[in-house]
């Protein structure tokens, strides 16, 4: 029963002080509690920008382990009908996080954290479309003929896209119901999976965040089994210097907590300013996530 109630406390705790800087895009500098194992299941609906009455989607589950107070692991894996007409398995991620710095005091703190990702896709480079024209030959006869085009792509998405290495640093801090971070990474693109990176592709990229979380619900802490309302504003961008190209997103997103373990994330994600050739300058994203405290 003390151990029951001890859990208890501290899933209270982590609701009260960090419930505002689960950010939707973005990852913050706090870690999840140690021995603790999370599963989310992200789903993402893009418009794509060669056909704008075509929507595709992306699938990515994802493995978090909590292995110690200033470590944490992530396993993703993706897969979606994207370059194809069926969903497949593209390929996987790997993610760490290692908290170096933290400044705690009631009801607020700040944190830094260095982290890193890296992921293997097998997905082309570009795109082929392949369309059909219906041609009429005369006296009602009609032949149909096939129109192969290349949509050529050369954003840096290591979530699906693109194999590569990425590194960074971010810091978020808390006051109270309000919460802002921001990050700073540097990307290295990788040959994909049977596919090499093109000659129009940059090598290299410059990603920055910067979010902003605002608890809306519960006014007041009663129990941890209170649902958490929380509401977001992401800005994201990226660079690709030796190619001159650029682009910078909004993400406004709400969040739901259930029972200090439970969180559902609806987000949209679209283009604000830039030039670089996307599949999508827009998406729909909706995650589920379940957490396991003490799994070990």
């Amino acid at each position: 029963m003390k151990k029951l109630i001890a859990t208890a406390c501290v899933i209270l705790f982590c609701t009260v002080t960090h419930a505002q800087e689960l950010f939707v895009n973005t990852e913050p500098a706090s870690n999840m509690a140690t021995g603790s194992i999370g599963f989310r299941v992200l789903s993402k609906v893009y418009k794509m920008n060669y056909n704008h009455s075509s929507e595709n989607y992306r699938i990515m589950p994802e493995l978090m382990i909590g292995a110690s107070k200033h470590v944490m692991v992530h396993v993703a894996g993706y897969g979606s009908d994207m370059f194809q007409k069926k969903l497949r398995i593209e390929g996987g991620s790997l993610y760490a996080k290692y908290r170096f710095y933290s400044q705690d005091d009631v009801h607020e703190h700040f944190r830094m954290a260095a982290f890193s990702k890296i992921s293997l896709i097998d997905n082309p480079q570009q795109l082929w479309i392949i369309s059909k024209k219906r041609i009429s030959e005369g006296n009602g006869v009609y032949a149909t003929l096939l129109d192969t085009a290349i949509y050529k792509n050369d954003e840096f998405d290591i979530d699906g896209n693109n194999s590569g290495i990425i590194a960074g640093i971010v810091a978020t801090k808390l006051i109270n119901k309000i919460a802002a971070s921001g990050s700073l990474e540097y990307g290295f693109r990788l040959n994909n999976i049977n596919n090499k990176v093109l000659a129009y592709q940059s090598l290299h990229a410059i990603n920055y965040s910067a979010s902003f979380g605002y608890l809306l619900f519960p006014h007041e802490y009663v129990n941890y089994k209170q649902t958490n309302v929380n509401l977001y504003m992401e800005v994201l961008g990226s660079v690709f210097p030796s190619v001159h190209k650029s682009f910078v997103d909004i993400a406004p997103s709400i969040q739901f907590i259930f029972n200090s373990i439970a969180r559902l994330d609806c987000s949209y994600r679209a283009q604000f300013a830039g030039n670089t050739l996307r599949l999508s300058n827009k998406y729909f994203m909706v995650r589920l996530e379940y957490n396991i405290l003490n799994a070990f």
